[in-house]
């Protein structure tokens, strides 16, 4: 049976008294004149309601938002990797974040013993279970569900239609451990050697191939209950390094219009996130900025408008905020996060939960002063609560 993932907007604009949030806010009601008795049969009038105030109906987002602590709502715009899961329920129960990232690093027990549920229980709303499951060397559950082949080696030996079957089968898998999104597939147009950053990660140095195949791993994620999540937007497969060592730069935004960018031509209405990479590009960032933290890569992705495709809707993550020296070497965790979320992303990744109150500490203050404006985190508590299901109607 195909399982629709709740990524599509949610229309909920009627009263609240038809889809109470839970919150601490009453539902409006409307004013009704009483009725009241004639004096005659022969000269009574019809009771009018024109002049009786009516409260404005207050839709489902908004109650949803105001059902939520300003702290709460920061803390549902972040994703941290965990050590184990102590580690997962202590950052969840204590901050209630909105998701938590499993990694190499990660305690395999937590998902070998079917443990995220428990963590799950810590959390008010939804919890965002991510992973990097790609296949070939980016694995973390090989040991568990077995190896899948890197998107290279999918590309020259399956068809797509069996590229589907191989995604729905290690979706189903993923899901069945407790994980709920997956970083993947990479749309990266490569034709870098398999061992470098990109590699054997991507498809193909064909755009067309990698469109066809990443939009089958896609769906065969879709189709198991799991969010796919397409990267590195606006194109790693060109770049100049290795974001974890230092920055990187693209070529030109022309270039990237016609090679980098026409994966997602497509695949951005097809119910997939997407993650920006640390990643500078002429054109189209500022000097200095990487897509993950720029105003306007984030505008040229929601848009469309400058690379010839539709608006996108869904949740917008970035890359590792705290691993990855194109970050590192310029900015604190707490700088890197509010940097990200002002920009226009929805979702802040990082590695570990220590820097979480911290970051949480610094947000709150950045929203109190103006610098992050509150109508910019409503509009992504937003994105990621359609995105994971945790709107109430």
């Amino acid at each position: 049976m195909r399982i629709k993932y709740a990524l599509a907007l949610v229309a909920c604009t009627g009263l609240v008294a038809g889809c109470s949030s839970g919150g601490d806010t009453a539902a409006p009601s409307s004013s009704t004149a009483p009725s009241s008795t004639p004096s005659s049969p022969t000269t009574a009038e019809p009771a009018s309601h024109t002049d009786v105030p009516t409260a404005a109906p207050v839709s489902c987002e908004t109650n949803f938002l105001q059902s939520l602590p300003l702290r709460r709502k920061l803390a549902q715009l972040l994703n941290v990797g965990v050590t184990g899961t102590a580690d997962a329920v202590q950052v969840v129960r204590n901050e209630q974040v909105g998701g938590i990232f499993i990694g190499s690093w990660t305690d395999e027990a937590m998902l070998a013993g079917r443990e995220v549920p428990q963590v799950a229980s810590a959390s008010a709303l939804p919890l965002m279970v991510t992973i990097d499951e790609e296949g070939g060397r980016v694995s973390r559950v090989e040991d568990l569900l077995g190896p899948d082949p890197s998107a290279r080696q999918t590309a020259a030996t399956m068809t797509e239609e069996e590229t589907y079957r191989m995604a729905l089968e290690r979706g189903r898998g993923l899901k069945d451990l407790g994980v709920t999104v997956n970083f993947a597939p990479d749309v990266d147009v490569s034709s870098q050697p398999d061992d470098s950053v990109i590699g054997d990660r991507s498809y193909s140095d064909n755009p067309a191939v990698v469109t066809r195949y990443a939009d089958a791993y896609a769906r065969g994620m879709r189709d198991a209950g799991i969010l796919p999540v397409i990267k590195h937007f606006p194109g790693h497969g060109s770049a100049s390094g290795d974001s974890h060592t230092g920055a990187v730069t693209t070529p030109p935004l022309e270039q990237l219009q016609t090679y980098d960018l026409v994966p997602y031509r497509d695949l951005v209405t097809t119910g997939v996130g997407v993650m920006l990479g640390h990643l500078e590009v002429p054109g189209l960032t500022a000097p200095g900025i990487p897509a993950s933290i720029s105003p306007d890569a984030v505008a040229l992705l929601r848009g469309g408008t400058g690379y010839g495709a539709p608006p996108f809707t869904g949740p917008i993550f970035t890359d590792d905020l705290s691993g990855m020296q194109a970050i590192t070497d310029r900015y604190d965790i707490t700088e890197a996060v509010e940097t990200s979320l002002a920009s226009g992303v929805d979702i802040a990744l990082w590695l570990t939960t220590d820097d979480v109150p911290r970051v949480l500490d610094h947000l709150e203050s950045v929203v109190a002063s103006g610098k992050l404006p509150q109508q910019r985190v409503d509009d992504a508590v937003l994105t990621v609560a359609r995105a994971k299901g945790a709107l109430p109607c």
